[in-house]
């Protein structure tokens, strides 16, 4: 069993919004800091936005600050990200991770989702 499991992704159109989430099972959801970290054919992956264990405190990358918000709800060990006004440069497999937090959004992820697929058309 998978203990982190993505969902939500699909094709969209630019400006359109999508809700990922990220469901844990096997696994104390409140005991793990989580990131969202996504990678585009050719780049590499990019952690952009992460969440202490509390939810007390988050951190988003400026390309998609203020468009993306990462929450999670430990009562039902879910972690999401809502993506609003989504653009096709936001095209993508977005990964969810549980670990521990150091600094931003670096750290060590002991879990990883099999991912979803995001697609903004132009």
């Amino acid at each position: 069993q998978v203990p982190v499991v993505e969902s939500g992704g699909g094709l969209v159109q630019e400006g359109g919004s999508l809700r990922l989430s990220c469901t844990a099972s096997g696994l104390r959801f409140d005991g793990y800091d989580m990131v969202w970290f996504r990678q585009a054919p050719g780049k590499e992956q990019e952690a952009f936005s992460c969440i202490r264990r509390s939810g007390d405190s988050t951190y988003t990358v400026d390309s998609v600050k203020g468009r993306f918000t990462i929450s999670r709800d430990n009562a039902k060990n879910t972690l999401y990200l809502e993506m609003n006004s989504l653009k096709p440069e936001d095209t993508a497999m977005y990964y969810c991770a549980a670990g521990r937090l150091y600094d931003y959004c670096s750290g060590s992820w002991s879990y990883w989702g099999q991912g979803t697929q995001v697609t903004v058309s132009s």
